[in-house]
């Protein structure tokens, strides 16, 4: 009820419908080129575009290139295997199975559009290997792999062709704006937060779009190396820009717990504050054009400005502010930073200045998540071993089609947290399949005699599928739906209407995602709320982690990683408030994670035997167990009491420390861990406040 409320309320955009007119032609074209050269599997050809199809040219030479890769490999693998294993079908059916589960666990692992290549190289396997069992007296496995390759080729040429040469949508002029957008909604977040009293309230939502639009640029960014635009070969760069964008956003959330914390004492430090934050602002402002030598500079007003801040906040406000000072100077920098880089990506330069740290590495700093990884590639085994038993135990002529529906339907719906609902739809669309096809065959194939009149009767059908792809909630009913009744009409050259054939793969085309479903559902499908605990659990350990790092390039990809983590358990619909309340704190708590690394430092250059450094030394430790019990979700309401009874200890004595430096790091770093990591918002005041160094 729900998709034909939506389907009925949908209004489809011009470029939606430039989009379905160019992927109908592209599909069209494919098919034609495909009868001409009289292959045995036109259908594949014409399939192919309805797969890559996608508004940005970008992203469809992105796709055509690893499908043909893919593809390749899936049809090498399969001449390998096929003649030493086909007289062994239980055998046979076990290793095609293990092949496309070891392919997507891969492809789940690779974040990246590699991952395109994985998945493709798995399922294409068992496409090529079962469709030859079927002819294997009429076609060779070679001339089987041959031909698929050539249809699923001529398919990829057509749609990147058709795709960069009318009406092209390019995704550089779309980076351009997004990026644009983000730095602005950054600039606003930190006015948000530095005049707003209640900028708790306020600046949540505009920080969860600033992450959201972060991914959004991390995804478009992987697909600039395959189109025209000016900032094509720029994906190195922009990943650069994000993991600069990643610690920006450290430094908001971070100045946001000092505020809070400064205004549940006294805001008497405010009208300073404003005069502060007005001159940064002036200073942000400026010109993008930046010179390189810019990356550390100041507002000029900036020491004089905080003096005053200093003076109108109370003796207990102080630690808090030098804090503070600290966290709104690395803010500044790292806006210098992310503009300095942002200016010579759109000039073209695609190497960084030699005194901006880069971080990003060999492979990108994103989560990976092996359990999903795993639970994917055995659901993929176990549906194509079950999908091939029941061919094998059946002897039914159309299990081939099952077996190879199921590994599709488990392979392109894997990166869900819960694909079963839409293989639901998946199955839905095959009972719709069933009288689109009832329709076409016995209504309107029979009276078509030419390739123009084929095209004429087609096109509607196909544009008003392709126009509901840009819709997420109605492109899981589109594409199967237009898949299915591709498969099943099966144009050839010579087209033969055959009732049995037509009832067979109707039903092919149910028990293919049913199989798929009832897997999943076992094995893999997880709900949000466990998706969300999941990843948390490797938060924490991740938090464990940094205590032990030294502060240099390997802290900052380790942070550039656990902001990946929050940024996707900010996409998981999660139910629970308790769940809600922890993904929330996340964020606070990683915000804080450099004062666990400067702890550390601090315990390697103070003497070992003074009181102060054991103090700190068991502060460690019990900072270690207390996020160690939160990993394996266990009780820890009395280890955060100890920490905070720890520090307090250590506050007071670090008072009477000799060296300074070390005394007022030691006090500020306390600080953000009590207020951010345990939620102790009132901090104690500390005997005798520091002069600011």
């Amino acid at each position: 009820m729900l998709l034909t409320k939506q389907l009925l309320e949908l209004r489809p955009r011009k470029m939606d419908m430039i989009f379905a007119t160019k992927t109908c032609f592209a599909s069209l074209l494919a098919l034609y080129i495909a009868f001409s050269l009289d292959l045995s599997n036109p259908l594949w050809a014409m399939a192919t575009v309805f797969l890559l199809a996608n508004p940005y040219s970008g992203m469809v030479s992105s796709k055509s290139f690893y499908r043909i890769m893919g593809t390749m490999t899936g049809a090498a693998v399969a001449v390998i295997l096929t003649p030493r294993l086909i007289h062994m079908p239980w055998l046979f059916t076990f290793c095609m199975s293990a092949w496309v589960g070891f392919c997507l666990y891969i492809s789940l692992l690779d974040r990246t559009a590699r991952s395109y290549f994985f998945m493709l190289a798995g399922y294409t396997v068992v496409i090529i290997t079962f469709n030859d069992i079927l002819y294997m007296n009429e076609q060779s496995i070679f001339d089987m792999a041959l031909g698929r390759f050539i249809e699923i080729s001529i398919g990829v040429v057509c749609s990147a062709v058709v795709s960069a040469t009318i009406f092209p949508v390019h995704i550089g002029p779309v980076l351009q704006s997004r990026v644009g957008k983000t730095l602005q909604d950054t600039e606003k977040l930190f006015r948000i937060i530095l005049s707003d009293e209640t900028h708790q309230t306020n600046y949540t939502t505009l920080l969860a779009r600033v992450n959201s639009d972060a991914s959004e640029i991390h995804a478009l960014s992987v697909h600039l190396w395959y189109e025209k635009s000016k900032f094509r070969g720029m994906t190195k760069p922009l990943q650069e820009l994000l993991h600069q964008l990643s610690i920006l956003t450290t430094n908001l959330v971070a100045i946001s717990e000092r505020l809070t914390q400064l205004d549940e004492m006294d805001k008497g430090y405010r009208p300073a504050l404003a005069v502060l934050q007005q001159d940064v602002d002036h200073f942000l402002l400026q010109s993008t054009t930046l010179p390189e030598h810019y990356l550390n500079v100041l507002p000029q007003q900036f020491d004089d400005d905080f003096e005053a801040v200093f003076e109108a906040a109370l003796p207990e406000q102080q630690v808090m502010l030098h804090s503070l000072k600290m966290d709104i100077r690395h803010f500044i920098q790292n806006v210098q930073t992310v503009k300095i880089i942002w200016y010579l990506i759109q000039k073209g330069e695609k190497h960084l200045p030699p005194h901006i740290v880069s971080l990003s590495t060999s492979y990108p700093s994103l989560h990976r998540d092996y359990g999903v990884a795993v639970r994917g590639g055995i659901s993929a085994f176990l549906a194509i071993f079950i999908a091939g038993s029941m061919w094998i135990i059946t002897g039914w002529k159309y299990g081939y089609m099952v077996a190879s529906l199921t590994s599709i339907c488990v392979c392109i719906m894997a990166a869900m947290d819960n694909p079963v609902p839409a293989l639901k739809i998946f199955i839905r669309a095959t009972f719709y399949t069933a009288v689109v096809v009832f329709i076409y065959a016995f209504g309107v194939l029979p009276y078509v005699t030419e390739f123009w009149q084929l095209a004429l009767v087609l096109s509607p059908f196909i544009i008003f599928c392709v126009s509901l792809f840009p819709h997420p909630p109605l492109s899981s009913l589109a594409l199967p739906l237009l898949m299915c009744t591709i498969m099943e009409l099966n144009l050839q050259n010579e087209y033969v209407l055959d009732q049995i054939a037509s009832f067979d793969g109707s039903i092919a085309n149910f028990f293919g995602p049913f199989i798929a479903a009832v897997v999943i559902y076992f094995v893999r499908a997880m709900s949000p709320d466990i998706t969300a605990t999941r990843i948390l659990t490797l938060h924490y350990k991740s938090v464990r982690e940094t205590m032990y790092l030294p502060f240099g390039l390997e802290f900052k990809t380790q942070l550039c990683s656990m902001l990946d983590r929050i940024g996707i358990l900010n996409t998981k619909q999660v139910q629970s408030e308790e769940l809600k309340r922890e993904i929330n704190l996340s964020l606070i708590e990683v915000s804080a994670v450099i004062d666990l690394t400067r702890l550390n430092e601090l315990l390697i250059k103070m003497p070992q035997e003074h009181i102060l450094t054991q103090n700190l030394a068991h502060l460690q430790q019990l900072l270690d167990d207390y996020f160690r019990s939160k990993q394996l979700h266990l009780e820890h309401e009395m280890l955060r009491q100890n920490l905070i009874d720890q520090m307090s200890l250590i506050l007071a004595q670090s008072s009477n420390y000799e060296d300074a430096d070390i005394a007022q790091r030691l006090q500020i770093s306390l600080n953000n861990i009590r207020s951010s990591l345990c939620r102790s918002i009132r901090a104690e005041p500390v005997n005798q406040p520091l002069q600011v160094a």
